[in-house]
């Protein structure tokens, strides 16, 4: 085509015009310009602010887009993302763990609308729940640099801290008269041994990761109502299977009638089928010995959340700084130009009226 023709496939009002890139920025030229707003109402993170995507979008007048984080605050976001992702997975499984339990048992069926059930499996789903919901908070809140988020999670943090605190405070203080007590628990133990599973479960494991039988002897199974010997179940006189040296009797079962009869047996005669010992005293020396260990994990536990806040309070720290930076500067900037001079598409301004 000869330079100067029109072309029959353009509009007569658009065939003297030049072609427009897809890429340049809405001029006058253009019909119908996308507002910025409706771009920014379109962008990608949903969880993010409409502020700071037409931020963004629009860049500080003057001063360009906004600028970036720094690879060490890109580090320092990211870690925070990964770690509390990880804890938000664990939350998740310690709930779900609880609830089976509570499930299984047909604690959650039970008195519908009454109180809350005392159940063990209650307590790791709350705080799996917990832990959950703050880890969370802290994973989006780094994601999508939410400050409300990130405030949030370091309340929650707090919140770890003051409990811990106060709980290891109780265990300081009473530490003395726990290790006095342990004998009166057990005794209670056994004398509800029926009544509740979980202390069940509980009392069995002490005992066989021990190898121990009773409170302070044997004998003590003789205040529960079931093995006592003026019972008159078919427990008379018996003992748990926890009890027995070999409760499984080289079988891939435990055998629960390894200790029936033990009780009216002499010590000798019993000694060659069941622990003799308390679990008073082996219980007391077990809790020493992992007393050290147990306060390495409250440490590092407490070090580790002290390590969260440190790294939130660095990265709401670099959002604000950005967050000035792209504001302050750039609406000063526009406070010094003064007025702005109009197009020259605008109508001239209207002259004032003479007295």
């Amino acid at each position: 085509m000869e330079e100067g023709e029109r072309s029959p496939l353009l509009p007569q009002e658009t065939a003297g015009q030049k072609p427009l890139s897809v890429h340049s920025p809405p001029t006058a030229g253009c019909l119908d310009p996308v507002p910025w707003e409706d771009q920014a109402d379109a962008w990608g993170c949903s969880c993010c602010p409409p502020e700071t995507k037409r931020q963004a979008l629009r860049g500080t007048p003057g001063k360009g887009p906004a600028p970036s984080l720094s690879i060490g605050s890109s580090c320092v976001k990211y870690l925070i993302f990964f770690s509390n992702f990880l804890f938000s997975l664990l939350g998740l499984l310690a709930l779900a763990i609880g609830l089976w339990g509570l499930a299984v048992k047909g604690s959650l069926g039970s008195d519908l609308g009454g109180p809350l059930p005392a159940d063990p499996m209650l307590g790791l789903a709350l705080g799996g729940l917990v832990v959950s919901a703050v880890s969370l908070a802290g994973c989006l809140g780094a994601l999508c640099e939410n400050t409300c988020l990130l405030h949030g999670f370091s309340g929650g943090i707090l919140a770890f801290l003051v409990l811990e605190a106060l709980a290891g405070a109780l265990v300081v203080a009473l530490w003395g008269p726990l290790q006095d007590s342990l004998e009166h628990t057990l005794h209670v133990a056994i004398a509800h041994y029926q009544d509740d599973a979980d202390l069940r479960f509980l009392l069995d494991q002490v005992q066989l990761g021990l190898k121990c039988c009773g409170a302070a002897s044997y004998q003590d199974w003789q205040q529960n109502l079931y093995f006592n010997c003026s019972s008159p179940g078919v427990q008379a006189c018996s003992l748990p299977a926890s009890c027995c040296i070999d409760p499984r009797e080289d079988g891939a079962s435990v055998n629960d009638q390894c200790g029936f009869g033990v009780l009216g047996l002499d010590a000798d005669a019993a000694q060659r089928v069941v622990h003799l010992e308390g679990c008073g005293p082996p219980l007391r020396r077990w809790l020493r010995a992992n007393l050290a260990a147990s306060g390495g994990y409250a440490i590092a536990v407490v070090l580790l959340q002290g390590a969260e806040l440190l790294l939130v309070a660095r990265l709401l720290r670099v959002l604000a700084a950005r967050r000035g930076a792209a504001s302050g500067p750039g609406a000063r900037g526009e406070d010094r130009a003064g007025p702005q001079s109009p197009g020259p598409g605008a109508p001239p301004a209207a002259k004032p009226a003479r007295g």
